[in-house]
């Protein structure tokens, strides 16, 4: 148990004898995270929420606006299309996409811009065939 301060003792002096003679001791030396700089949240202004922000990067989330969540939904969508087995699931998976992309184009939510435009089915289907075809060496052919 740490002794008490004695009184008469000015607070300041004494809790500077406890911290020299601690140090005096070793107790200060190899603590984790010595020389380490400060993490960003400490060296920041205070906010109340930092425990909500460590505890979503601890958990690999990550919360964005509506539009640039959208923006990552339509690339990976065109990305999961031209990875499709069947056309008529790339078809399907552009096609949802460009109704999220339309409802968003026409009520925009506060935030950036989407900054995107509904793909072109027919466009994105006849790079799927490409891609298809390169893979499997052969050529292009009609819809499946």
């Amino acid at each position: 148990m740490t002794e008490r301060k004695p009184p008469g003792v000015p607070f300041e002096s004494w809790v500077d004898k406890q911290i020299r003679d601690a140090q005096g001791r070793g107790e200060f030396d190899r603590l984790p995270g010595a020389g380490a700089p400060l993490p960003a949240e400490i060296e920041s202004t205070y906010d109340e929420l930092w425990w909500v922000r460590r505890k979503m990067v601890r958990e690999g989330l990550a919360v964005l606006p509506p539009t640039l969540a959208l923006r990552k939904e339509a690339e990976d969508a065109l990305a999961a299309a031209y990875a499709a087995p069947p056309e008529r699931i790339a078809r399907k998976i552009i096609e949802d996409v460009n109704v999220r992309i339309k409802d968003m184009m026409f009520k925009p939510p506060p935030g950036p811009p989407l900054g995107k435009k509904p793909y072109d089915v027919e466009e994105v289907v006849r790079e799927w065939r490409q891609r298809r075809s390169a893979a499997e060496g052969n050529p292009p052919g009609p819809a499946a």
